[in-house]
């Protein structure tokens, strides 16, 4: 049978928008019309000039207003305050204080609340008027705390907000804080390895010029040299911070420190297993600092997240592509205590691989953690 593409669309168009600010306000205006509706046949009975179809309707509309809670807060208040004087209805009021609350802080709250008790107290004291067949008790006991709860939680709500987009730009400035470092780190890795290559380059350059004394070709050399010497200027101008630390990272041991950063890990009670390609020793200097740091950063986690539990290292060569596959077995429980991690080492490393023109992928697969770094291996066949 032929399936089409419509349903699944619609639903993942119906699960964004079951998600989004505009549900979550369409909830509010249907919560409130629908508690409002319960007082439909009190308010016909109570006013001449409404049936139960036009309550209805008045009421529905001015839940309506709710879907502006987000922009407009003070319209559903203030028709809020239309509907406390006209049907003494005090269910819409509570929506638009905590309303007010949650998207225009506590300020806005506070007057809103004031004045709401101030017009409740007026309508109160009024003859004819809805609420003035209130007690004082029933006036300080029902419509006062009403008002104050409602707003209340509001306020509580909108600071909430703030914290949790506090946090979010936290952890933003963190994630954009690793990449920029590892950047740094990648481009004094470039820096160090390519330099002393330009280095050499420039000094073969003066010795063939030397040897060509007097033949045509001498000028080409010193040019080459001079070009090579331009060259390496450009790096150091271009690469020019680096953290002390970085001085006494073993990071650039490449391949040969993997032996040092298993045997770290098995102090610390993880052990790992260790499969390297013999022709994965033929990297360049630059990809096999990229192994060791993607290989440290996951033994890393992996102590953290799953401590005791063994942990496989593969490094190999895939035709053309250098592979790096770090596994471990899901703990059945997490750590008694939460371990301590910023949330950055996975950014940095695929920043570190992105810039090699590779790909790295985390997560959980069939019962187990794994960590899968692709990038070329440029190593010619």
């Amino acid at each position: 049978m032929l399936r089409l593409p419509v349903a699944p669309a619609l639903r993942r168009r119906a699960d964004r928008w079951a998600g989004s600010p505009r549900a979550l306000d369409a909830v509010a205006a249907l919560g409130a019309f629908g508690l409002m509706l319960l007082d439909v046949p009190g308010l016909a009975r109570e006013d001449n000039s409404l049936t139960g179809a036009t309550a209805t309707l008045v009421l529905a509309a001015g839940a309506a207003t709710l879907l502006l809670r987000r922009r407009l807060p003070w319209v559903p208040y203030l028709v809020a305050l239309v509907l406390m004087g006209w049907l003494h209805e005090l269910t819409m009021i509570q929506f638009a204080l905590y309303s007010l609350g949650r998207f225009r802080g506590r300020r806005a709250a506070v007057a809103a609340t004031a004045l709401y008790v101030a017009v409740a107290y007026a309508f109160f004291q009024t003859p004819g008027r809805p609420l003035h067949g209130y007690t004082l008790s029933d006036f300080l006991s029902v419509v006062v705390p009403i008002g104050v709860l409602a707003a209340g939680v509001g306020i509580a709500a909108y600071r909430q907000d703030l914290v949790r987009a506090l946090e979010t730009e936290r952890r933003e400035a963190a994630a954009r804080q690793a990449v920029q470092e590892e950047r740094i780190s990648v481009g004094r890795d470039v820096h160090d390895l390519v330099g002393r290559e330009l280095t050499v380059l420039a000094v073969r350059a003066e010795v063939l010029a030397a040897r060509a004394r007097g033949e045509d070709r001498r000028q080409d050399f010193e040019e080459l040299a001079d070009t090579a010497r331009r060259a390496h200027r450009m790096l150091n101008e271009t690469i020019v911070r680096r953290a002390d630390r970085e001085s006494a990272d073993p990071a650039t041991s490449g391949l040969d420190g993997l032996a040092a950063l298993v045997r770290e890990s098995g102090r610390m009670g993880t052990p790992v297993e260790l499969a390297v390609a013999e022709e994965t020793k033929s990297l360049s200097p630059l990809r096999q600092t990229a192994v060791h740091r993607v290989v440290r950063e996951c033994l890393t986690n992996a102590a953290k997240h799953a401590p005791g539990l063994p942990v496989a290292v593969v490094i190999a060569l895939e035709g053309a592509d250098l592979r790096i596959e770090v596994r471990n077995p899901l703990p059945e429980a997490p750590p008694d205590r939460a371990p301590v991690s910023a949330g950055t080492g996975l950014l940095s490393m695929e920043e570190r691989v992105t810039s090699m023109g590779g790909t790295l992928t985390a997560g959980p697969e069939g019962g187990e953690y794994v960590v899968r770094a692709t990038l070329p291996a440029g190593l010619e066949h």
